[in-house]
C-alpha cells in the first residue's frame, strides 16, 4: 500500500511541476512540448531526480506512442498509401543514405573514429516521428499533402531504424542470424494479414453495432489499438508498428473520425508523459569538451536535413511550399537515435561521452525544430522568394485552370459542399480549390470544376486570376490564410465579394478590418436558422418528420463523403 501512495504522490507531483512549466511556457507563448521537455530536464537526474519509478513512466509512456500513431493511422487510408507511397520511399531512403554520407565524413573530419563516425551518422539521419506527428496534428495539417508524405517517409525511416536497432545485436552475437530474422518477418506477415482480412471483411459489419453505443465504440477502439501494439511487440516488432497497423486497419470504417476524437484527450496526456520522461533522459555531461561538435552536429540535423529533402522532393516535381514544409519536419534526431547509440555502447563499439553529445544534439535540435513546424507558414512567406531553386519548371502539382469563373470556393468539405450545390442550381461557372488529394479526387468524380492547391500559400495565390471572379468564398477557418486570400483578392478586384470563416468573434473583426464582405460564424448561422424553422414551422408535427427525415439522409450523405465537425484548437 506505501508504494502505491508513493507512486501516486510521484507522478501528482511531476503533473503539477509540468504544469506548472506549461503556464509558464504558455505566458512566454512558446510550444507546449518545449515546456514538457525541459519538465522532464528539471525533475531528471540532471537537476531534481525526482523520477523514481521509471519503469511506470515507461510504460505510460509507451500508451501515449501507442495512442499517437493509432490516430495517425486512422488518417492513412489505402488511397494515402497507394497515393504516397512511391515519393515516401525515395524521400526515406535518399534522406537516410545521403545525410548518413555527410555526417560520416564530417565526424571523421572532427577527428572520431570509423565505427563511432558510423553510428553517429546513423544516428543523425533518424527523425521524431513521435514529436513530428504531435506537432503536424497540433496544427491541425494531417490532412495536407506535406504532412501525408511525412508521415510515409518518416514509417519508411521507423523501418530502416527498427531493422538497425533489431540487426545490430544478432549481427554481434553472429549465430542463426538469418534464420532469426526470415522467422520474424514471416509472423510479421502472417499477423498483417490475419488484421486487416479481419478489418475487410468483418468489422465493416459490426459498425452500424459499435455506433449505437459510444462506451462500446470507446472500449473496443482502446482494445484494438493497445491490444495490437502489444502483439506486435510481443511476436518480435515495436508496439510503434502494431499500433499504427492497428489505425490502418480501420482507416475505411466511417467511424474513424469519432474514434480519433475520442481518444484525443487520452492521447494527448500519456504523451505528456513522454515529452517528460524523454527529457529526464537528455542528460548533458562535460559541456564544454562537447559543444562544438554538438553545435556542428545539430547545424547538420536543423538545416542539412531540411535540405536533402527539399532537393529531393524539388527533384520528384513539387511545389517549393509543399518541399519547404516537408523538409522542415526533419530537423530533428528521433528517439532511435539515442536508442542507437545506447546500443552501441551496450556491445562495446562506442564510448559513453557519446551518448552525451548526441544527447546535445537531440535537446538542440528538437527545441529548434519545434519552431521550425509551427510556424512553417510564416517563415515560408518571409523567406519563399529564395527558394525557386527547390522547384523544377515542370511541377508535379499541376494546374488545371482553363477558362474565367465567377466563383471561387476554397476549401470544400463541410460549409463548401453546401455552396457547391448551390453554384450548381444557379448554373454559374465555378473553381474549387483544394489542398487534399482525396477530396480532389472525390470533385473528379462529381465532374466540378477544381485546382489543387494550398491558400496558405502565397505564391500559389498570386497564381490565380480574381479580375473576372464575382464572389470568392473561403470556407477555411485559419485567420492568417483568409487574411492572405482576402489581401489577394482586395488587390486585383476590389468589388469582388469576399465570404470567409471564422470560428469566434475576434477573428470575425479582424476579417471584417480586413475587408471581407461577410463573415460566416457557423455556431451563430445554426442557432439562426434553427430559430427560423421555430417560426416558420410551428408546432406542425408532420413537417417536422419530414424535416428530419431530409436532415438525417443529409447527414449520411456528408458522413460517407468523409466530412464531419471540425474540433477546433488554437496553439501558438
Amino acid at each position: 500500500m506505501p508504494l502505491n501512495i508513493e507512486l501516486f504522490s510521484e507522478i501528482g507531483l511531476l503533473v503539477v511541476i509540468a504544469a506548472l512549466v506549461s503556464f509558464l511556457t504558455r505566458l512566454l507563448r512558446q510550444p507546449l512540448i518545449i515546456g514538457y521537455i525541459f519538465t522532464g530536464l528539471l525533475v531528471g537526474p540532471f537537476f531534481l531526480n525526482l523520477i523514481r519509478s521509471h519503469d511506470t513512466f515507461q510504460l505510460f509512456s509507451e500508451i501515449g506512442i501507442s495512442f499517437l500513431l493509432f490516430i495517425v493511422g486512422l488518417s492513412l487510408t489505402p488511397y494515402v498509401i497507394k497515393e504516397f507511397g512511391k515519393v515516401s520511399l525515395i524521400a526515406g531512403f535518399g534522406q537516410v543514405i545521403i545525410t548518413s554520407f555527410v555526417g560520416y565524413f564530417i565526424c571523421l573530419a572532427m577527428g572520431f573514429s570509423i565505427l563511432t563516425s558510423l553510428y553517429i551518422s546513423m544516428a543523425l539521419a533518424f527523425s521524431s516521428t513521435i514529436i513530428i506527428l504531435k506537432l503536424i496534428s497540433d496544427k491541425g495539417d494531417l490532412e495536407k499533402l506535406y504532412a501525408k508524405i511525412s508521415i510515409g517517409f518518416l514509417l519508411v525511416q521507423d523501418l530502416i531504424a527498427i531493422f538497425l536497432l533489431f540487426i545490430i545485436p544478432l549481427v554481434s552475437v553472429g549465430k542463426d542470424s538469418l534464420a532469426k530474422i526470415g522467422f520474424l518477418s514471416l509472423r510479421g506477415a502472417l499477423a498483417i494479414l490475419i488484421i486487416f482480412l479481419i478489418s475487410f471483411f468483418f468489422l465493416p459489419k459490426l459498425n452500424r453495432f459499435l455506433s449505437s453505443s459510444q462506451e462500446l465504440l470507446f472500449i473496443f477502439s482502446i482494445a484494438w489499438g493497445i491490444g495490437l501494439a502489444a502483439l506486435f511487440k510481443n511476436i518480435g516488432f515495436s508496439l510503434e508498428s502494431g499500433a499504427l497497423i492497428a489505425g490502418v486497419a480501420l482507416s475505411a470504417l466511417p467511424l474513424r473520425h469519432e474514434i480519433s476524437a475520442r481518444l484525443i484527450p487520452l492521447r494527448d496526456f500519456f504523451i505528456i508523459l513522454f515529452f517528460v520522461l524523454l527529457g529526464s533522459q537528455m542528460i548533458v555531461g562535460d559541456l564544454r569538451s562537447l559543444l562544438i561538435p554538438g553545435l556542428i552536429l545539430s547545424a547538420l540535423v536543423l538545416i542539412g536535413n531540411p535540405l536533402i529533402l527539399m532537393i529531393i522532393m524539388g527533384i520528384l516535381g513539387y511545389r517549393k511550399k509543399t518541399s519547404f514544409q516537408t523538409g522542415l519536419t526533419v530537423a530533428q534526431i528521433s528517439e532511435f537515435s539515442l536508442i542507437l547509440i545506447v546500443l552501441g555502447i551496450k556491445f562495446n563499439h562506442l564510448r559513453p561521452e557519446i551518448l552525451s553529445l548526441v544527447t546535445l544534439v537531440g535537446l538542440i535540435t528538437i527545441s529548434g525544430s519545434t519552431y521550425f513546424i509551427l510556424y512553417s507558414e510564416k517563415i515560408f512567406n518571409i523567406i519563399s522568394r529564395y527558394l525557386g531553386v527547390f522547384e523544377r519548371k515542370k511541377i508535379f502539382e499541376k494546374e488545371k485552370r482553363k477558362k474565367d469563373y465567377e466563383f471561387i470556393l476554397f476549401g470544400y468539405n463541410r460549409i463548401g459542399f453546401d455552396f457547391l450545390e448551390t453554384f450548381k442550381k444557379m448554373e454559374k461557372e465555378f473553381l474549387v480549390i483544394d489542398y487534399n488529394p482525396q477530396t480532389i479526387e472525390q470533385l473528379d468524380r462529381i465532374g466540378a470544376n477544381n485546382e489543387y492547391g494550398d491558400a496558405s500559400d502565397i505564391c500559389f495565390l498570386e497564381s490565380l486570376n480574381f479580375q473576372k471572379i464575382k464572389m470568392a468564398i473561403s470556407t477555411i477557418p485559419a485567420l492568417e490564410t483568409n487574411i492572405l486570400i482576402l489581401e489577394r483578392i482586395k488587390h486585383q478586384n476590389p468589388v469582388t465579394i469576399a465570404m470567409m470563416v471564422a470560428h469566434n468573434i475576434r477573428d470575425a473583426m479582424i476579417l471584417y478590418d480586413k475587408g471581407a464582405d461577410y463573415v460566416i460564424l457557423p455556431h451563430f448561422l445554426g442557432g439562426k436558422y434553427a430559430s427560423l424553422l421555430v417560426k416558420n414551422l410551428h408546432f406542425d408535427t408532420e413537417r417536422f418528420k419530414k424535416l428530419r427525415q431530409r436532415h438525417i439522409s443529409h447527414l449520411y450523405l456528408r458522413e460517407s463523403l468523409g466530412q464531419n465537425h471540425p474540433t477546433i484548437k488554437k496553439y501558438y
